[in-house]
Formats: C-alpha cells, structure tokens, sequence
C-alpha cells in the first residue's frame, strides 16, 4: 500500500510509491538505481514501463501535493474529461502539469509551480486526485495563455466539455482582482462560443473576425431547407449573409473525405448559401484564405431568394448552448452529441 496523500484511483494509471527497503510495496534502493524504475519526482518511482500518457504524467506530478493544494490548468480538466487538453501545444511537446501549493514547492521536470492563493473551496476530488473547480481552472488557462487566440480556445473547448458555461467564467472572472493575465481572460469571454466544436475551429472563427473583419459568424448551427428537412451543420455561418464556414481537416484529405466534403457544399449552394472551406495548409498562408472569405462574402451578396434557414422545426433538439446540454440525458447526449467528436 502506498503512503501517499493523494493516490490516483483511475484505471490504467500507475500510483509512484517511495522505496520500500522489503521491496513489497516499492523498490528497494537497489532496484531504484536499476533501468526497471523510472524516478517520477523526489523520492517516487513507478516501472520503467509504465507508458507515459497525460493522465499519468499528471498522477504523477500531483503525488507531491499536501492537503489544500492541488491541480489546475489544461491537466484539471482533462483529468476531469475535457477532450481537447491533451497536455501538448498542437499535438507537439509537452506542457508541464500545474500545481498550486501554498508551501515553497520546487518545480521538476514535468510540473511547475503556482503560489497564487487558494482557498480550500475551489479544490474538489475526482478519481482521488485534488483539482481546482473547472471555472478556476479555464479561468487560469486563460490568464497564461501564449495569446488570446489561446486563451478563446480554452473556454470554447471547456464549454465544449459542458465543464463551464460563459455566464459562469464571467461571474467567477468579475470577482478577480488585478491578477496577472486577468485582461486576457476578459478578452477571451468577449469572443468565446459555447458551440464550436474543436480548436481549429475556433481559430478558424477568429480568423474570420479578426483578420478578415467579417461578422461573428454563428458555430454548429443546423441548417434546413424551407420544408423543414436538415441538410448540414457546418462549422459556421453568417445568419445574415448566408456565408458558411467549414473546416476540413487532415481526415478531409483522402478521396472519399473530399467527395463527401464536395457533395455537401454543393448541397449548401443548392439553397442559396456559399460555403468557403478552410484546409489545413492554408494556416501556412492566412492571407491566402482571407481573399477566399472575402471573395464567398462578395459572392453572397449576390445569390437569389435564399431556400434555407437556421430557425428549427419544432421536434428537433437543439444543443448550441452548455445550459441545454447539461439538461440531456445520457441517452440524448449519446444521441444528440454522436457528432461532435469528429469535427
């Protein structure tokens, strides 16, 4: 059994344990300075071959914890099942665990330190592991982002996960004091969406507002003919204009992904809208893509009586908001929501 504060209790996670001199619960020192343990913080080992996935990098880092101490950052929230903070910078690197200790705690490889006050109501346990609430957490995520196209990215992504909705992070911001990154975060609640279904899809948005200056598109939003039929939800749309905004990724670019992305536009086109897709090369050349949306714009100004519209009948279902979500069922979450993960 292992001595620690707070041992993980999540399947496929393996709990660091201190030497143990019997070698029952732990290495013994021998086996400590061998290549089968692997160090995981000061006085704490797990098997070398342990894989080192972010769940467990952030079991590990919080094993150092005291009582009123605890996890926050990107980590709380994928600890808490947030899909899209996977502890990387675009799928690259490794961004350290963040740990908010009252004592003077050292920052080692994989966690870094915060000192920033924390009273004992805004930590919760889940699966034995001590984290700041979700609202603290996007709010500090936020705070310290590289930029504001960063820090939008993690409200849209943890309203995504239904872990936070805008009003909340509002509210909980409002009550901050002039803390470091604070006007960063209110910026980022200016131009968060409960709605948007991936990362790129929130740069994208950005994209089309802030350098193409076009107007706040609206995400996901479903689109039907005039009979009432759903013909798409693409990734935005111009309730005004009619300009639709789609995001193809690299599951786009095979043949029957281009097919399929090919048949829908045309779909869109069909009812007086004119779609514009975003690819994944083009964030090589923002400029480049910036002209096409400018381009869709002038073109949509110019389409005929338009045979679509964003107003739903009455049997279906609409999710576009975290309240809404929240109010689901498991059984019309795994309906309503099977989409979503693909964007």
């Amino acid at each position: 059994m292992t001595s620690l504060r707070w041992p993980a209790t999540r399947a496929g996670v393996v709990v660091p344990v201190p030497i143990d001199a019997t070698g029952l619960s732990g290495p013994t020192p021998g086996q400590a300075r061998g290549p089968r343990w692997r160090t995981t913080s000061r006085g704490l080992y797990v098997p070398s071959a342990v894989t080192v996935s972010a769940d467990q990098r952030i079991a590990e880092a919080a094993a150092v914890l005291h009582d009123d101490e605890a996890v926050t950052g990107w980590a709380a929230l994928h600890w808490s099942r947030a899909a899209w903070f996977d502890g990387t910078v675009g799928g690259v690197g490794r961004r350290d665990v963040v740990l908010v200790a009252r004592r003077h705690l050292v920052a080692q490889p994989g966690f870094s330190v915060s000192q920033e006050f924390l009273h004992p109501d805004e930590i919760e346990v889940v699966d034995g592991l001590p984290l700041t609430r979700a609202v603290r957490s996007v709010t500090f995520e936020m705070r310290y982002a590289a930029d504001l196209g960063a820090a939008v990215e993690a409200i849209d992504m943890a309203c995504y996960a239904d872990l936070v909705s805008i009003a909340e992070v509002t509210a909980y911001v409002a009550q901050l004091g002039p803390v470091t990154g604070i006007q960063r975060a209110r910026d980022a609640l200016v131009e968060a969406d409960e709605n948007s279904w991936s990362p790129r899809e929130t740069r994208m948005r950005g994209v089309w507002t802030r350098r193409a200056g076009l107007p706040r598109p609206r995400c996901n939003v479903p689109v039907f003919d005039l009979d009432g039929r759903h013909v798409g939800t693409p990734d935005m749309v111009d309730p005004v204009t009619g300009v639709v905004g789609l995001y193809h990724g690299d599951s786009h670019l095979t043949l029957v992904g281009a097919s399929g992305d090919a048949v829908k536009e045309d779909a869109y086109r069909d009812l007086g809208l004119e779609p514009v897709a975003m690819l994944a090369p083009d964030w090589g050349d923002l400029d480049a893509f910036t002209a096409r949306l400018h381009a869709a714009a002038r073109r949509a100004a110019r389409r005929g009586p338009r045979g679509w519209t964003l107003s739903p009948p009455e049997w279906w279902t609409t999710t576009d908001t975290v309240e809404k979500r929240r109010a689901l069922t498991d059984r019309q979450r795994r309906k309503y929501l099977r989409y979503r993960r693909a964007a």
